[in-house]
Order: C-alpha cells, then structure tokens, then sequence
C-alpha cells in the first residue's frame, strides 16, 4: 500500500489501545489517522475535506456503529466505512454490506487485511469526490448558458434535429445552428456525444 499523505482516516473505538494499534498501523504506512472514543466526538470534529474513510467499531457506547452509519446516510454523509468488531455475526455483516460498508473485519484481523480495506475505501471516497467535482463544475457551464441556449440544448440532447428545434422554439434554423454553436463552446463539449454525456451528468433528459 503507498503512502496517501492527501487522505485522511478516521477511526472511532471506545478502547484506547485498539485506536492506537490502527492509528499507529495506519501511520506506519504513511497515512494520516484521527482516533475518536464515541460517534459523538467523531461529529464534533466536522466532515474532511479530503478523501477520508471511517473504521467503526460495531459497538459504541451510546450508539451502535450499524445505527451510526444509518444515521450517517441519512444526513448525506458518504464517508465509505469499514467495520470491525469482536461481536460479529452473519446477519450484522450482511446489514452492514447491504448498506454499503467497504469491509466488515471480526477482530483479531489481519493488519494487512484492515489496510486492504482501507485503500479500496479511499479509492471509492477519491472516486466520489472527483465525481461530485466534475459535475459542480459542469453545472457552473450550465448555468453560464442564456435560458434560450439552454433550450437548445435540451432539446438537441433528446435527438432533435436543428429544423426540428427551430419549429419548436419557432424560430429559424439558422438561428438554432448560432444558439447550438454557442452551447458546444460553453459547455466545451467537442462532440454531440459528448454533450449528451454531460446532459446525463446534469440528469437532463436525455434521447436513449
């Protein structure tokens, strides 16, 4: 595993000496680790703003880690989670992965095991952010396109064809292929194709 010095892994367990074997394990290959003793102090901290991933104990004092991370989804947070517990059963693990944990590890684990996990999780959080990213920055396009481009466009992503946006919009082709023109270069999309891919992106209605 390579040194991520960018990622940022949290780590909530009410032993003390669990969080220092993993945050010492995780520093050990260079990655930065924050250890907490409750779900509630893990809160207080904030969300990262970096790929991050959480390694949560099955059982919290106050709350349990399959209720935190029920709570978690609720509130939006897309952190991807690793479990790990001393008390695991097939039906707590099958709830956990059904809701989306990246790895569900009985301890004792295998260091090696826990620091696959780890890097799988933080190449699905990369992956997620870059995502969101792409489509903030997409949206910023959208939003510079003038309400009548805007049309256009929606219109020419569903497979209309510029007559068939000119009648439309009642207006004239030549007008449409000027309006057209003008969304390819805002949206810096290089072909059709390409447009309907950030229409998708956007969740325009698209032709299929």
């Amino acid at each position: 595993m390579t040194a991520d010095r960018g990622s940022t892994v949290f780590v909530i367990d009410d032993d003390p000496s669990v969080r220092r074997a993993i945050q010492g394990l995780l520093k050990s290959v260079g990655l930065r680790a924050e250890s907490f003793g409750s779900a509630r102090d893990f809160l207080a901290r904030g969300p990262a703003d970096s790929p991050s991933c959480l390694i949560l104990d099955v059982r919290l004092p106050g709350l349990s880690g399959l209720d935190f991370q029920r709570q978690l989804a609720e509130a939006g947070a897309q952190i991807p989670i690793i479990f790990i517990t001393a008390h695991a059963d097939v039906p707590m693990s099958v709830k956990a992965m059904k809701s989306g944990a990246v790895e569900f590890l009985p301890k004792p684990f295998h260091d090696q095991d826990l620091l696959n996990a780890v890097q799988q999780a933080l190449e699905r959080d990369r992956a997620r952010r870059q995502q969101q990213e792409e489509v903030a920055d997409l949206r910023r396009r959208y939003d510079g396109l003038t309400p009548r481009e805007r049309e256009v466009m929606q219109l020419v992503v569903t497979g209309r064809l510029n007559k068939q946006v000119a009648s439309d919009l009642g207006t004239s082709e030549i007008t449409v292929k000027v309006h057209r023109g003008q969304v390819m270069r805002k949206m810096r999309a290089e072909s059709l194709a390409e447009l309907v891919r950030m229409a998708d992106k956007l969740r325009l209605p698209t032709a299929r």
